[in-house]
């Protein structure tokens, strides 16, 4: 079949080089235009527009679709049968979605309709989930509401983050994309609608998604420990600078011990550790931390120069406007 291919990150990759592998034909690579990245601001390409140029593959990276003539004169010049979308993170127009015969495909990282939206892996892990999977739909101009063709489950593991997750996602996706559009081009797939009873929403992440609420329960804070990884990251702030948390263990108070204390003090200090008290009587063993505007150390090495006392509170200081 003839493909238009539209994505951006690197979990968009496997995809398009999965199809480009196939028997199928990439006629155009659409991603978001080239943005500055990092402290100094160097001007970079999408991963998904270096992987299309390294093959030869035609990339387009228009600003805007609804309005633009030019795309919409490109695209019906190109003819595609199928256009496929892995995280593309531009909403596509109506006349863009009627198009093509077979439509617009779209590899979405959740088990739908759980999970709609923009950062479906970090909040599914954030929220305790241990099951989750990829589904391939048909979109609409709703935000991920379109009928279901395949779906595909995995767990996650107690100790995945959200690049780790999001990467094996990226390669089950690839391979179920194959698979979907076999059995679009054969007839064996019947869409099927959402469940809308069954329906969550993953926001964009926002930085003060990241704020640690310390009266949450210890396991509930290491969740979104690994889930907010790498970006917003779950903080807190110690002596008004922020905090980063990266790795952690949940534990329950001690049999013994006297009564809590307020939920984000520091209530014990390891050699390799601190244990700062959450809310219903859990604490959270820190082990992995970055200081503002410092590099990312392990507990044991923080400790030796962050004058860090039993009794402390985490998280008094940060900016109003930097809290949910």
């Amino acid at each position: 079949m003839r493909i238009i291919f539209m994505g951006t990150p690197e979990a968009a990759v496997p995809t398009l080089q999965r199809l480009l592998d196939s028997e199928h034909e990439v006629v155009a690579v659409f991603t978001q235009p080239d943005r500055p990245v990092g402290r100094h601001q160097v001007l970079t390409p999408p991963p998904v527009k270096e992987v299309a140029q390294a093959r030869g593959i035609p990339v387009y990276q228009p600003e805007k679709l609804k309005t633009n003539e030019d795309v919409r004169a490109l695209v019906r010049a190109l003819s595609p049968e199928v256009i496929v979308v892995v995280a593309y993170g531009k909403i596509l127009p109506g006349w863009l979605l009627s198009l093509p015969p077979l439509g617009c495909v779209n590899v979405h990282f959740s088990l739908l309709p759980k999970y709609r939206g923009a950062a479906p892996v970090p909040w599914a892990i954030a929220m305790g989930e241990t099951i989750t999977g990829v589904t391939t739909m048909l979109m609409d101009e709703g935000v991920d509401t379109g009928p279901i063709l395949l779906q595909r489950a995995c767990a996650i593991g107690p100790e995945e983050t959200a690049p780790e997750v999001t990467a094996r996602l990226a390669h089950m996706g690839a391979e179920l994309l194959v698979e979907t559009l076999e059995g679009l081009r054969e007839g064996r797939i019947e869409p099927r609608p959402q469940e809308e009873a069954q329906a969550s929403y993953a926001p964009l992440l926002r930085r003060e998604h990241g704020w640690v609420d310390w009266t949450l329960n210890a396991e509930a804070i290491r969740n979104r420990i690994r889930g907010f990884q790498p970006w917003p990251g779950a903080w807190t702030t110690l002596r008004g600078s922020r905090l980063i948390l990266w790795k952690a263990q949940a534990e329950s108070s001690r049999l013994g011990e006297e009564a809590p204390l307020p939920p984000g003090t520091v209530s014990a200090i390891e050699r390799d550790a601190f244990v700062v008290a959450c809310g219903e009587g859990t604490r959270l063993r820190i082990t992995e931390v970055q200081l503002e505007g410092r590099r990312r150390l392990p507990a044991s090495e923080f400790l030796k120069g962050a004058r860090l006392s039993v009794g402390l509170r985490l998280g008094q200081e940060a900016p109003p406007d930097d809290r949910p």
